[in-house]
C-alpha cells in the first residue's frame, strides 16, 4: 500500500509562496519587476497597513491579452523565456511563480490591457481559487492588487512586523530597483503621502543614473560621489562610490547589482569593503551604488527563489575588478575630502550657539561673561603664552589660489595647521595628515621593491606576552620586507633591530604591541601582504608628526603641498578627515555678516 501522494495544486502554490512571498516586499518586489519587464515608463504603488491590507502596482507597460492573462496566474507559465534557456536570462522574473503563488495566499486582481485592444480584462484569484477572464475598465497597461496578504496562511502573518516596518522594507525594495532604471518614474504612498516621488532622469546614462542616486541616497552622496567605470575581460562596473569620509554605521546606503538586478551578495559586499580598506575604520561602512555587467554565461541566477542570490563562474575576476576600480577612484580624488565634513563642522558650531552673538545683550545676563569680556580688554603683560602660533607664511609672495590646500597662517595647540585659500581657510589635523602621507609612501615602497629598514643603534626589547610575542615571531620574514626586523627575545619578549626609515623617531613599543594584537584578530592563513593595508596602517600611526609637536612655518607647507600631490589624502588610514574646509561666506555667516 503506497504511502505516498500528490499534494493538491492549491497546497503547492502556498508552499511556493513560502519561498517566494516572505513579507509584502517580498510580493511588491515580483509585482514591480514584472511592470519593468512589461516596458513600463510610469509605476505606480499604493500599500496600505504595511502591505497587508492592499498592494497595489499600477503601469504602463505592454499588457497582457485575455489569453495571456489567463496563463500568468498559472504555474511556471512565463514569456521571459523564449528559448527555455536558463543561461542567457535577460529579464528581472523568469520562474513564472510570483503571481501564482500570490494569488494562493491572498486574494489577487488583475486588470490589463494591451495598446492596441478596445478594452481591459480582468482575472481574480482568491486563496487560489481562479475566476474566469471578465470585461473591465483600465487604461493601457497593467493594475494589479493584491488583497488580505495571507489570509490563507494566517501563521505566516504572526510573523510580520510592524506595519510601519512593512512599509519601510517595501521602500527599500522600490528604491533598489528604481536606482537600475532612472528611464522610470515611480511613486509610492500609503493611501495618504507619498514616500517616493521619483521623475524620469534625462540626459546619458551616467548623469541620469546620479541624479536618481542624488533624489534616492541623498544630495550628501550625489554632491560628495567618485564616479566608477572599469571593464576587464568582458566584466564592466560602472556606479558612484561616497568619499571615504562620507560613511555610515551600517551598510545600509550599499547597494549592488548584476546585470540589472538588485542583489545581496557576500563576494561583491567584501570586494566592497576591500576597496575601502585602509580608508575607513573597521566600524564604518562607505556609501555606494555599483552595477555589475558581465554575460550571462559568468553568472547563474537561478540560485535562489528570490533572485536575490547569484553566483559567480569566476569569482576572483568579478572581485579583482570591484577592489581595483574602487581604489583607482579613490586614488583619483588625491586630497579630496567630503563636503559633509565641513557642514558637520559648522553645526557643531551652531550646536554650541557660538553663531549667536544676539542671543544676550551686553549689560544683561551673568557677571561672568561681562569680566571675561572686561579682562579680554585688559594689556598683555601678564598674559600666558598662547597656544595659538600665528606666523606669516615664508611664500606671503605667492597667491593662495595657487594651492588647493591654501598657504600655511600659523599652528593651534600644536595640533592644528591653519591654512588661508582663495575663497576661505583649511584647518589640517597635521598627525592624520601625516599619517597618510606616510602610509602611501610605505606602500609605494613595497610595491617598488621592499621598505627601507632603519638600523636602530640600540635594539629595542619590547615585552608582550607568550602568545603575542610567537605570533610577531611567526611572522618575522614577512615583517622585514615590511622594514620591521624582530627576532624572538625569550619566550615572552621580542627585539627590534630595525624600523623602517620612513618613521623615523617612532613609537617602537606601541608599534610592536599593536601588531601584535592585531595579528591576534587576522586569520592566521592570511598572508600580511593580504593585510597590508592594515599593517602599514599601524605603522605609519605609530611614526607621523605626533599632536603636539611645533611646526615651523615651511613644514606646514611642506605638508600642505604633500597632501596635494598625495592619493587619498583627504582622510587618515582610520576613515577620518584630515583636514576641514570653511568657506568665507560659511565663516561670515557664523559672525552675522550675512
Amino acid at each position: 500500500m503506497s504511502h505516498l501522494r500528490r499534494l493538491p495544486e492549491v497546497t503547492v502554490n502556498r508552499i511556493a509562496a513560502g519561498e517566494v512571498v516572505e513579507r509584502p516586499a517580498s510580493a511588491l518586489k515580483e509585482l514591480v519587476e514584472n511592470a519593468i519587464d512589461a516596458g513600463a515608463t510610469q509605476i505606480d504603488i499604493v500599500l496600505l497597513d504595511g502591505g497587508r491590507e492592499l498592494i497595489s502596482v499600477t503601469d504602463n507597460g505592454a499588457g497582457m491579452a485575455p489569453g495571456d492573462l489567463a496563463l500568468a496566474v498559472e504555474r511556471h507559465a512565463t514569456s521571459k523565456l523564449p528559448d527555455e534557456d536558463l543561461l542567457h536570462i535577460e529579464w528581472l522574473g523568469f520562474r513564472g511563480e510570483a503571481l501564482p503563488s500570490i494569488g494562493a495566499v491572498a486574494r489577487l486582481s488583475i486588470i490589463s490591457r494591451t495598446h492596441d485592444a478596445d478594452e481591459a480584462w480582468r482575472i481574480n484569484v482568491d486563496g487560489g481559487q481562479v475566476s474566469e477572464v471578465t470585461p473591465a475598465a483600465q487604461a493601457p497597461g497593467s493594475r494589479v492588487e493584491v488583497r488580505d496578504l495571507f489570509f490563507a496562511t494566517p501563521a505566516r502573518l504572526k510573523f510580520l512586523k510592524t506595519p510601519r516596518t512593512e512599509f519601510q522594507h517595501a521602500v527599500d525594495t522600490v528604491k533598489r530597483l528604481a536606482m537600475v532604471r532612472p528611464d522610470i518614474a515611480f511613486t509610492l504612498s500609503d493611501g495618504e503621502r507619498r514616500s517616493l516621488d521619483l521623475n524620469v532622469s534625462g540626459g546619458d546614462l551616467f548623469d541620469a543614473r546620479l541624479a536618481r542616486l542624488g533624489a534616492v541616497m541623498g544630495r550628501e552622496f550625489a554632491d560628495n560621489a567618485l564616479a566608477i567605470d572599469a571593464e576587464r575581460e568582458g566584466l564592466r562596473l560602472t556606479g558612484y562610490a561616497g568619499l571615504p569620509t562620507l560613511n555610515r554605521a551600517n551598510n545600509r546606503m550599499q547597494y549592488l547589482f548584476v546585470n540589472g538586478r538588485p542583489v545581496r551578495d557576500r563576494l561583491l559586499a567584501g570586494a566592497l569593503r576591500a576597496g575601502y580598506m585602509d580608508v575607513l575604520a573597521h566600524d564604518r561602512h562607505a556609501m555606494a551604488a555599483l552595477f555589475l555587467d558581465i554575460p550571462a554565461e559568468e553568472v547563474d541566477v537561478n540560485v535562489h527563489p528570490m533572485k536575490a542570490e547569484v553566483r559567480f563562474r569566476d569569482p576572483g575576476l568579478v572581485r579583482g575588478l570591484l577592489v581595483s576600480a574602487l581604489r583607482h577612484a579613490l586614488a583619483g580624488a588625491g586630497h579630496r575630502s567630503s563636503s559633509t565634513v565641513s557642514m558637520a563642522a559648522l553645526g557643531r558650531v551652531h550646536e554650541g550657539g557660538y553663531n549667536l552673538p544676539y542671543r544676550q545683550p551686553m549689560g544683561h545676563g551673568n557677571a561672568g561673561l561681562m569680566e571675561a569680556a572686561a579682562s579680554f580688554q585688559a594689556p598683555f603683560a601678564h598674559a600666558a603664552e598662547p597656544s595659538a602660533r600665528m606666523e606669516p607664511a615664508a611664500d606671503n609672495v605667492v597667491a593662495v589660489n595657487d594651492y588647493p590646500l591654501g598657504v600655511a597662517r600659523g599652528q593651534l595647540h600644536e595640533t592644528y595647521i591653519v591654512a588661508q585659500t582663495a575663497n576661505g581657510i583649511v584647518i589640517v589635523d597635521q598627525h592624520a595628515a601625516h599619517e597618510r602621507l606616510v602610509m602611501e609612501r610605505m606602500q609605494a615602497q613595497l610595491a617598488a621593491n621592499g621598505v627601507a629598514g632603519q638600523l636602530l643603534l640600540l635594539p629595542e626589547v619590547v615585552e608582550l606576552d607568550e602568545d603575542g610575542a610567537q605570533r610577531l615571531a611567526a611572522r618575522a620574514d614577512e615583517l622585514a620586507e615590511l622594514g620591521l626586523v624582530i627576532e624572538a627575545f625569550g619566550t615572552g619578549a621580542i627585539v627590534v633591530r630595525e624600523v623602517p626609515a620612513l618613521l623615523g623617531e617612532s613609537d617602537v613599543q606601541g608599534l610592536i604591541r599593536d601588531l601584535a594584537d592585531e595579528l591576534a584578530e587576522m586569520d592566521q592563513a592570511l598572508a600580511l601582504r593580504e593585510r597590508l593595508d592594515q599593517v602599514c596602517a599601524s605603522m605609519a600611526c605609530h611614526g607621523s608628526v605626533r599632536a603636539g609637536r611645533r611646526l615651523t612655518v615651511e613644514e606646514m607647507n611642506a605638508l600642505l603641498r604633500e597632501m596635494e600631490r598625495t592619493p587619498r589624502s583627504g582622510q587618515c588610514s582610520h576613515g577620518r578627515p584630515t583636514y576641514v574646509e570653511l568657506q568665507l561666506g560659511d565663516i561670515e555667516s557664523l559672525f552675522g555678516r550675512r
